[in-house]
């Protein structure tokens, strides 16, 4: 089933997501969902949070990136209860997109290598390091799960030349191609004239 994506301004975004356990309802039936959406959507990865969901579960298909970047080549993840050990290497600044944020791309500085440790669908334990591309997008979608997204790393100018756009993701002033849940509206306060 393809969920909704949940838009920059919701409250989801910014929460930190809670790690589960393997009772954890509908687990398998989930997953296969979150890579369905992703799919649909043209994504390379999926966090729980864009999917309205708290909790610390993404999954990421690098493979279109295969002919680009050998180590892509079948790359397809599940990650559960996912926490980055380390990050260490160079910082590089590379441009990344978010779901959550359609057809706004930025420049965003990482590092290069990471240390993880996290469950695969089996709950099997993976103690791993990556690098490169990999590294960056297990990155972004690992900052979801912190309640951080890309916009958060860019420079206060140009989140502020951003503004405009971001505000017409927050109130659903956007045509996305696919299904998106927008923050609920803030309603203004009204009093009443003496």
């Amino acid at each position: 089933m393809i969920l909704p994506i949940t838009a920059y301004g919701h409250p989801v975004l910014k929460k930190v997501a809670q790690d589960i356990d393997k009772d954890y309802p509908e687990l398998e039936q989930f997953i296969r969902d979150m890579f369905e959406t992703m799919y649909f959507a043209e994504g390379v990865g999926l966090a729980a949070p864009q999917v309205n969901k708290s909790i610390r579960v993404f999954v990421m298909d690098a493979s279109h990136y295969a002919d680009e970047i050998p180590e892509a080549k079948d790359f397809k993840k599940v990650f559960l209860n996912a926490h980055i050990m380390e990050r260490t290497g160079d910082e590089k600044l590379v441009e990344e997109g978010c779901l959550s944020i359609p057809n706004i791309r930025e420049e965003v500085w990482r590092k290069n290598d990471i240390r993880i440790e996290y469950y695969d669908e089996n709950w099997q334990f993976h103690d791993e390091t990556y690098s490169g591309m990999i590294a960056r997008v297990i990155q972004h979608e690992y900052d979801h799960l912190d309640g951080i997204l890309f916009v958060d790393k860019i420079s206060m100018l140009r989140k502020t030349l951003l503004k405009r756009k971001l505000q017409d993701i927050t109130t659903g002033n956007i045509k996305p191609d696919y299904k998106m849940i927008f923050p609920p509206l803030k309603k203004k306060r009204i009093t009443n004239p003496k």
